[in-house]
């Protein structure tokens, strides 16, 4: 349970005064539901206020605080602005400008004769004075003063004001904790106390001193959290499986293994045969063979007379590798079986008798294989693919699975940035396929603007009359606008319009049969174009897909491109890729684009992708089970991370872990930064 003086922290966000049903939304929409939330919701800059008593037109372009008396209002009758004049205390006028709006609202807020404190924007209109929509109009004993502001992060319906307003309730609840910092390194960063930090950040946003204490607080709490749950599954007893390689030796493989799958199966093979649970990331660019890898790892545990598990995301990627395996195991005396949420009834119970009498080897599915009424007779390896989607508590609870720990074996084909499987995966060791398969063909990368979309759909009837099909990506959708199945439906049905029954569509809302049977018309070739949403990004492999179309390429981050693009590319045939951007394109937009013509080595692009968008953002959007941060900065990640792992290491080593007084004040921090699957451990430390 969580301790009792962090409670005010964690209650509900309309535990602040002012907060009711109509304000809870606008902050639920940021994601602020508890009162922790909002104290951490840290302001990204700020305004200075220059306090004034009388107006000067050398303040023009300063944002000003001072006490204006309205005069007059005049209407601008539905077109022009509302302009209220008004005098300061010496007589000096100026027009406060509201644009839009009911001029009813103006008299309201501004009633004539009576003085109100007024700040925003003083601004020179020829040779008058003009504050366009002030920040705020006061009652004067509602008096704010001048000085620095800041600025929030915001959603319709919030102001900064108010928000400030909040973080400072907020921060009052915030009680004084004990520093977890290891005294030398606190004493030579000079850092304050967090609780000092965090109300020094929300008062002054340019306090880089305390905005640096409160990112090393988060990053302390990750790496120590990584070090119980390694600590935990390493101390736990296991098994060791040594396979006699008569599964590997009935094996066909049509090519050798790469040197980087060949060393890596070996890394595997030796962590397999210790009693000691293996704990190993397997990463590998998009088409490095790490599927073939995780299959001779799940070889080596039937071998040895036990079974293995694989989890995906998505039922699509479940079944893809059930194809798969079946494949490339065909005359194995292997059983393989798939269970996903879909599967009911005659179905699910035969599996579910296969796995707990031991018939089926190899269980493939999504997050229902964790599930409580699924039990194995001897789980020996648990293998996860696409490992962002699953987070450190997601992979204990399939490990609780089997009697002794499993080994386990988790995947990505996203590139992570070596900062980044430091902070996500420091509990694992790291194999890095860095090395392409032979025969791979290299991807053309182009990049169109919008206006030249004609031009596209042109290329891809000339691509299907070659007998070659396509995917057609659509785009992620920002909230003002359609869903991104509006999106994709519109541009399946203008395709059909030009190219007939040979377009399909497919997208995350489809039952999984309906997805299955267009998948699987893809595959065999009866429809030439797959139109999807991001539904595609992982787990597709069609090698005579060689074009692939990624509409508003712009809103996506590097990293999901990558994982877009790896779609073709699969077989002999030379592939290309059409990112079609919008016509207008930010500095940061242009150089992802640019970055993606020019390369397709996927772990240059995870570098940049962190660099350019922030390791919160690391996919283009954030995954379910990701560790995101909300304090610390891609920079500060940098800087931080390696200080906080070797700070957690000497908490653990030398001082006395979770049982010392600095391992107390560090449970405190496990459970502030909720760092889950540490807390869960602190109930048997």
């Amino acid at each position: 349970m969580r301790p009792d003086i962090l409670n005010p922290l964690f209650a509900e966000v309309t535990a602040l005064k002012g907060v009711g049903p109509a304000l809870a939304k606008p902050l639920d929409r940021l994601g602020l539901a508890r009162v922790v939330d909002v104290a951490f919701h840290l302001p990204t800059g700020f305004i200075d206020r220059i306090a004034r008593e009388e107006l000067d037109m050398a303040d023009a372009g300063r944002t000003i605080v001072i006490t204006l008396t309205p005069r007059e209002i005049r209407s601008g009758n539905g077109r022009g602005p509302t302009r209220v004049q008004a005098t300061d205390a010496a007589g000096n006028t100026v027009s406060l400008l509201y644009f839009g709006g009911h001029p009813g609202w103006a008299k309201k807020l501004l009633p004539i004769g009576e003085p109100r404190r007024v700040s925003g924007k003083l601004e020179m209109y020829g040779q008058d004075l003009q504050i366009v929509h002030p920040d705020y109009v006061l009652p004067l004993e509602e008096t704010e003063p001048g000085g620095r502001e800041a600025i929030y992060p915001l959603s319709e319906g919030l102001t900064s004001r108010r928000m400030g307003q909040l973080a400072a309730q907020a921060v009052e609840r915030a009680p004084d904790l004990p520093e977890w910092i290891e005294p030398g390194l606190l004493a030579r960063k000079d850092w304050p106390g967090w609780r000092e930090a965090l109300a020094r950040v929300h008062a002054d946003p340019s306090d880089a001193i305390a905005r640096t204490r409160l990112a090393y607080d988060e990053l302390f709490a990750n790496q120590l959290a990584l070090m119980l749950v390694r600590q935990s599954s390493r101390s736990r007893r296991g098994r060791a499986l040594a396979g006699d390689g008569r599964l590997r030796d009935m094996l066909k493989l049509p090519y050798s293994l790469t040197g980087a799958q060949a060393r890596t199966v070996a890394e595997i093979e030796g962590d397999l045969a210790q009693a000691q649970p293996m704990l190993r990331l397997l990463q590998g660019d998009v088409g490095a063979g790490k599927t073939l890898v995780a299959a001779l790892a799940m070889l080596v545990a039937v071998e040895a007379g036990a079974q293995a598990a694989l989890l995906a995301p998505t039922e699509i990627l479940a079944r893809q590798h059930l194809e798969s395996l079946r494949r490339l195991f065909a005359g194995l005396p292997v059983e393989i079986a798939v269970l996903t949420g879909r599967d009911k009834g005659k179905v699910r119970e035969s599996v579910l008798m296969g796995l707990a009498d031991g018939s089926i080897h190899i269980l493939i599915g999504t997050h229902a294989i964790f599930q409580q009424a699924v039990t194995y007779r001897d789980l020996g390896l648990v293998v996860v693919d696409e490992q962002h989607r699953f987070g450190v508590a997601q992979r204990m609870m399939l490990q609780a699975k089997a009697a002794t720990a499993p080994h386990l074996l988790a995947m990505t084909a996203t590139p992570i940035p070596r900062t980044l499987t430091l902070a996500n995966y420091g509990e694992m060791d790291v194999s890095r396929l860095d090395e392409m398969p032979p025969g791979r063909q290299p991807i053309e990368t182009r990049v169109i603007s919008q206006d030249r979309l004609a031009d596209v759909v042109e290329a891809l009837g000339r691509h299907m009359a070659d007998g070659g099909q396509a995917y057609w990506v659509c785009p992620l959708v920002e909230e003002s606008e359609k869903s991104d199945l509006a999106a994709a439906e519109d541009r399946a049905a203008t395709l059909k319009a030009r190219f007939g029954e040979r377009i399909g569509l497919v997208h995350g809302r489809m039952k999984g049969p309906e997805k299955d049977a267009v998948m699987s018309a893809f595959s065999a070739g009866a429809l030439s174009v797959l139109v999807a949403t991001t539904v595609i990004e992982v787990g597709v492999d069609v090698p005579n897909a060689t074009l692939i179309v990624i509409e508003h390429a712009d809103r996506f981050g590097l990293a999901q491109l990558h994982q877009l693009r790896g779609r073709v590319g699969r077989g002999a045939g030379k592939s290309n890729c059409l990112l079609v951007r919008s016509g207008a394109l930010g500095e940061t937009a242009r150089a992802r684009l640019a970055l993606m013509r020019e390369t397709t080595d996927g772990f240059r692009i995870a570098e940049e992708d962190l660099r350019l968008r922030g390791s919160g953002e690391l996919l283009g959007t954030r995954q379910s089970g990701e560790e995101g941060f909300r304090l610390a900065t891609p920079e500060l990640l940098s800087e931080l991370l390696p200080v906080a792992a070797d700070d957690a290491r000497l908490l653990i080593d030398r001082d006395g872990g979770l049982s010392g007084a600095r391992g107390t004040a560090a449970r405190l921090a496990l459970y502030l930064f909720e760092r889950d699957a540490g807390v869960a451990l602190l109930r048997s430390g």
